[in-house]
């Protein structure tokens, strides 16, 4: 088992320390966490997730305590090995909160009943002196006051530390870092020998581009800055067409396409498993945010926005809004899985921070992502994940690639994935493999944050999540009554997500595969370049790249 490093832990904010759970309760609160210092990036990371809550449309998410705390050393173990950054006693005070929690509760289910019974002493007179229950009742109503306040201290604290948890890994998903990745199969045409060893600096995509005039370095550096690319000519038809051909293979595997907004709320993206920030003193290096001048009057910029002007962000991927669409929504058994396919652009601010990989397309700051998403059942998700890759492999392999699919290790899956698929492409011009889609499932995390529930159907086989908690206060928001015949609380469903297309990845594969060279030798000048077939029936330009004395030809193959 790995350890934790001491450098990963010491940004986490100290937690509240709980008493002893002997003796009254009353007046016994967790005291306050110390500030937080600047540097504290989960510290303020709670802080943002508060923020969002209290100004959220939607309601706070319902977690599993039980599943998280019946194995302590199981959960602290997938934490570990999903190398998230969590202090060693996480889960020590996540018990005592809960066990604290779970008092109260029947504290104040004791003490209502108590206080229900003298009120209906009161009213009937049966006991001659009402003054001294009536001072008993004052008594009672402020031991409720009391307990109810310490309750919403510690559930508060209970799900911002539960919130900190990644999703429980897949057991088959490899244990480990990105090389412990395991390829599950291969297909499209072989890599030549020796072709794994070094980049052919002849079919580097760039140069191509650049000597065809297709994008325009000076240009993006005036107008945005670096990595934010013009796409001219071929590579913007290329665009288009590799989004159309996309959409129709989703569309004949039955998704329904979706334009989704490429704005969302930061609460959106948290609750999806994206960390919209780390601290206001040190924005995320993930994500872009909005500052609206509504908001500027009394937040600084990149701060937490308020309940009137919700902090709103660019989406870095079309799986968030996606993801949104469902949010807050009762389905029926019946009507699942939902299947969609959404066009948008992503924007990505760490695009600069990865070296040689941010020449050229490889690596932007914003680009067109076709995203696939669904909300299954909990027993359709693991089929439905090998549709999503089956869906993946068609568009891959209608574009003639060499592809390696791979069954990505723990620390490579992110908070909310509970396994992940990735499909590699190989990039000559690169000398490597490089990332074209991902599919990942993860079952309930989203679900639970979004709430996103089911209703099973009467005759349905189909287990009940039985470890969803009900309510943790009166303050929740109840699930929705169960149907008939059926007892407990409503299963979350599950989501899965899968790039159908990242356009600026499959347009490196294809030109730096399809660049043709005079007289057959990569060392000559261009001629062209070849594409594949099934692109050509969305195609709306002729046959020709480039203009003037730069000119070369479109093959068709």
């Amino acid at each position: 088992m790995r350890r934790v490093s001491v450098a990963r832990i010491t940004g986490i904010r100290q937690y509240a320390s709980q008493v002893s759970l002997k003796g009254p309760l009353i007046g016994v609160k967790p005291p306050a966490p110390p500030p937080a210092s600047p540097s504290s990036s989960q510290s303020s990371s709670g802080s943002g997730r508060n923020n969002a809550l209290s100004s959220s449309t939607l309601p706070k998410p319902r977690l599993d305590y039980n599943a998280l705390l019946s194995d302590p050393g199981y959960t602290t173990l997938n934490a570990i090995q999903r190398a998230a950054p969590l202090k060693p006693d996480h889960l020590l005070h996540l018990a005592r909160l809960r066990e604290t929690q779970l008092i109260l509760l029947q504290k104040l289910s004791t003490i209502r009943a108590k206080q229900k019974e003298i009120g209906s002493l009161i009213r009937t007179g049966i006991v001659g002196d009402s003054e001294e229950l009536k001072e008993q009742a004052k008594k009672i109503k402020k031991r409720i006051k009391d307990y109810e306040a310490n309750l919403v201290e510690t559930e508060n604290e209970l799900l911002d530390l539960s919130l900190l948890l990644p999703n429980f890994s897949h057991p088959d998903a490899p244990v480990g870092k990105e090389e412990n990745a395991v390829i599950l199969e291969t297909f499209g045409p072989p890599i030549p020998t020796g072709s794994t060893q070094k980049a052919d600096k002849a079919r580097d995509h760039v140069d191509f581009c650049n000597f065809y005039e297709l994008l325009d370095g000076e240009a993006s550096s005036n107008t945005t800055g670096s990595s934010w690319p013009y796409l001219k000519g071929i590579l913007a038809l290329l665009e288009q067409a590799l989004i159309q051909y996309s959409l129709s293979i989703a569309i004949k595997n039955g998704f329904q396409v979706v334009l989704p907004p490429d704005v969302v709320k930061a609460d959106i993206a948290w609750r999806c498993g994206f960390q919209p920030r780390d601290s206001s003193s040190n924005p995320s290096t993930q994500t872009y945010h909005i500052t609206t001048n509504a908001s500027s009057n009394s937040t600084p910029q990149g701060g937490s926005g308020s309940a009137q002007t919700p902090e709103l962000c660019l989406a870095g991927t079309s799986e968030i809004p996606l993801a949104g669409l469902f949010a807050n929504r009762l389905y029926h058994e019946e009507d699942l899985p939902k299947k969609v396919v959404g066009v948008g652009r992503a924007f990505r601010a760490e695009a600069g921070a990865r070296g040689a990989d941010t020449r050229g397309l490889y690596r932007v700051h914003q680009f067109t992502k076709v995203e696939l998403f669904a909300v299954t059942t909990e027993n359709q998700s693991e089929q439905m994940m090998e549709d999503i890759r089956a869906v993946q492999k068609e568009i891959a392999q209608g574009l003639g690639l060499s592809v390696r699919v791979l069954d990505m290790p723990t620390e490579e899956l992110g908070a909310s994935a509970s396994r992940k698929y990735d499909m590699e492409a190989w990039m000559p011009g690169r000398g490597k493999w490089g990332e074209i889609t991902s599919t990942s499932n993860c079952t309930s995390y989203q679900s639970r944050r979004l709430s996103i529930t089911y209703r099973p159907s009467p005759t349905s086989s189909s287990a009940f999540d039985h470890t969803q908690q009900r309510p943790n206060s009166d303050t929740d928001t109840p699930p929705p009554a169960p149907s008939e015949g059926h007892t407990g609380p409503l299963p979350f469903a599950h989501t899965l997500n899968g790039t159908a297309a990242a356009i600026p990845r499959l347009l490196v594969a294809l030109i730096e595969g399809g660049m043709r060279f005079k007289g057959g030798s990569d060392a000559g000048e261009y001629e062209g370049i070849d594409l594949p077939k099934v692109l050509q029936r969305f195609w709306i330009g002729g046959d020709q790249v480039g203009e003037g004395r730069k000119r070369g030809l479109i093959r068709w193959v």
